[in-house]
């Protein structure tokens, strides 16, 4: 049971995965690429789209909330699976050595990402390395061992589920609980000790753990009321109450800004081919301005609720230098001096969007400084990371 539900869970993830690194745009240019010669494992890699507004908020939340939940169900079917682990000899043929080697990536590997997965949604960047190609390609590593060895087990996961009768284990109670009978899987133990806990009661066990880090998790994701349930959110991050008063994942110190990288000599710089033009914010809020309502959904998992943008949208200022129809990609700089994410590349669909905007203000009061003042960018579905804060230079059309 605990292998049937992984199988499901960890194809959903798997798949949520590949599409949280889809949105990252990677094939746009070095800027979005952490991930060094992925090569041909970037098969996948598609133009990701900006609606449904929330795409990004929903996938990733339940990459994050499922990966979280399924930690209790990992740990039990490790457990219940520990003799496989030192079976001896380690090899008895050419098909065992290879279930072998699928074994130790397989554990090896499903450690190693729910590890960096849990460091990673906490904000705790204690890997060695960029969190993304580590992730990237130990998903890879991981869920090759996975397919190879479903494709052992899954015979015998399929006779053990019709061995019996679902509701018959669930109103089996420890009193009348009968150990497994002998075979040849090296599991069940020649001289069981009289059992402590029931069926009924391990999947109770780890299905109510499970419903725990659920009721703990969702809410950072879900947001609304719920937000105040996610227990096991990065907390610290609330700049207050008010109109900026929503979630953060980093502050304009804790990446080196400057009074005077934003202060009243700050110019947004827009480029296209063959043209250049400098605004100041007075000019920029002098530009026609739009709304949008429209949330921050973060890799960690977590996201805000829609808060209402306003500000200049990317394809009117791809028309103040010349580019009026079908504008281009753009290239966004930021003031930003320190992390990995100072700049970054979004793609021609992108900016046709009208509802991606170079945000100067938010909930009707200018952004505040850890929001990204003077000017921000914000696109629907797009990554936080990639709606980059203290915007100083727009380059559309700029080489990929």
């Amino acid at each position: 049971m605990f292998g049937l539900v992984l199988l499901l869970g960890i194809t959903v993830l798997f798949v949520t995965g590949l599409l949280s690194y889809a949105a990252y745009n990677p094939n746009l240019a070095p800027g979005n690429d952490h991930t060094p010669e992925k090569g041909w494992l970037g098969f996948y890699l598609f133009p990701w789209p900006t609606r449904p507004y929330w795409l990004y908020r929903l996938t990733q939340g339940v990459h994050v909330t499922l990966g979280v939940v399924l930690i209790p169900v990992l740990l039990a079917k490790l457990w219940s699976v520990i003799p496989k682990l030192f079976a001896w000899p380690p090899l008895r043929s050419p098909r065992h050595a290879l279930e072998r080697l699928s074994l130790l990536l397989l554990v090896g590997g499903v450690l190693f990402e729910f590890v960096t997965g849990v460091l990673n949604i906490q904000l705790h960047y204690i890997f060695p390395g960029s969190f993304y190609p580590l992730h990237f390609y130990g998903a890879w590593v991981f869920i090759g061992a996975f397919v190879v060895h479903v494709v052992f087990r899954i015979p015998t996961m399929t006779t053990a589920l019709r061995s019996r009768r679902w509701r018959t284990e669930l109103r089996t109670p420890a009193a009348r609980t009968r150990p497994e009978p002998p075979d040849d899987t090296g599991l069940v133990t020649p001289d069981p000790a009289p059992p402590t806990m029931s069926r009924r009661g391990a999947l109770g066990m780890v299905g109510a753990g499970s419903l725990v880090l659920l009721v703990v998790t969702a809410g950072q994701s879900i947001g609304g009321a719920l937000r105040r349930t996610a227990l096991l959110a990065p907390h610290g991050r609330e700049p207050g109450t008010g109109p900026n008063g929503f979630q953060i994942n980093k502050t304009a110190a804790a990446v080196g800004i400057r009074a005077r990288d934003i202060g009243p000599d700050w110019r947004l710089v827009v480029r296209g081919p063959g043209q250049e033009r400098s605004f100041t914010r007075e000019q920029v809020l002098a530009l026609p301005q739009h709304m949008a309502a429209l949330p921050i959904a973060c890799v960690e998992g977590w996201s805000t609720d829609d808060q209402i943008w306003s500000g200049v949208r990317l394809h009117d200022l791809a028309a103040l230098v010349g580019l009026r129809e079908s504008p281009p990609g753009v290239f966004v700089e930021s003031a930003q001096r320190s992390g990995s994410f100072n700049s970054a590349h979004l793609r021609d669909n992108q900016v046709r969007d009208p509802r991606a905007l170079l945000a100067l203000r938010v909930n009707g009061a200018d952004l505040s400084v850890d929001h990204g003042y003077p000017a921000r960018i914000i696109v629907p579905a797009n990554p936080g990371v990639h709606n980059t804060k203290w915007v100083t230079r727009l380059t559309f059309g700029a080489p990929r």
